[in-house]
């Protein structure tokens, strides 16, 4: 067989495998996400950090040690969902106590907007905080002035857990958010996303004696 005919052959061989993967790949349906309860229904809720939170962009990391946010679980029946997560609209977290990895650097963070947290029931239970866009800046002054912005172009959906306890969790481990960082010397302008750390402790403020649980 002539070279052109054989890489004609080889070509077609390749195109047929790439058209069975492809089959392959769409013909099996996404599994379908269970039931999922979050009690007590109506109940606001408290979120505080608990130890410290880290979000790192290329080699510098803001650590805060304060933390807070507010919730509502929603009424019934919005607090039940038979085929996926519920979801709460949450305060922006508050963060403050912070400080830089960098010498010389005060970092300050603020946040705004539309923020939600969604609950999944399963083993774990999985928690999704959603940030708006925009809602999170660090701002850093001293020996560096850098501007850091979460979710710069569409909302972010943050991926954590959620442990069932008395107080109940919500845990994010070396959770992505995509940011964009601007400045000048000393600033990390060619990261494109951070890694966020952090663990909250969530009270029932409507009736402390009770614990919000996710279940199915």
């Amino acid at each position: 067989m002539s070279r052109t005919r054989t890489a004609l052959a080889l070509g077609l061989a390749a195109a047929g495998a790439l058209s069975v993967a492809s089959v392959t790949a769409t013909a099996a349906p996404a599994p379908l996400a269970g039931s999922t309860t979050v009690t007590p229904a109506g109940h606001s809720f408290k979120a505080t950090l608990s130890g410290k939170a880290t979000l790192k962009a290329g080699s510098v990391t803001v650590t805060c040690t304060v933390s807070v946010s507010t919730g509502t679980v929603p009424a019934a029946p919005g607090n039940q969902n038979a085929s996926g997560p519920v979801s709460s609209p949450i305060s922006p977290p508050t963060y403050s106590s912070c400080t830089s990895s960098i010498p010389g650097v005060t970092p300050t963070v603020t946040t705004s907007g539309s923020w939600s947290v969604s609950m999944q029931n399963g083993s774990p239970i999985t928690a999704t905080m959603t940030v708006p866009v925009g809602g999170l800046v660090v701002h850093t002054t001293g020996l560096a002035t850098c501007t850091v912005t979460a979710a710069p172009t569409a909302p972010a959906n943050v991926a954590g857990t959620w442990a069932n306890g008395a107080p109940p969790s919500l845990t994010f481990t070396n959770a992505s958010v995509p940011v964009t960082v601007t400045g000048g010397f000393g600033c990390p302008t060619s990261a494109t996303s951070s890694v966020f750390n952090a663990v909250y402790k969530v009270t029932d403020t409507t009736d402390p004696a009770q614990q919000i649980t996710v279940g199915p």
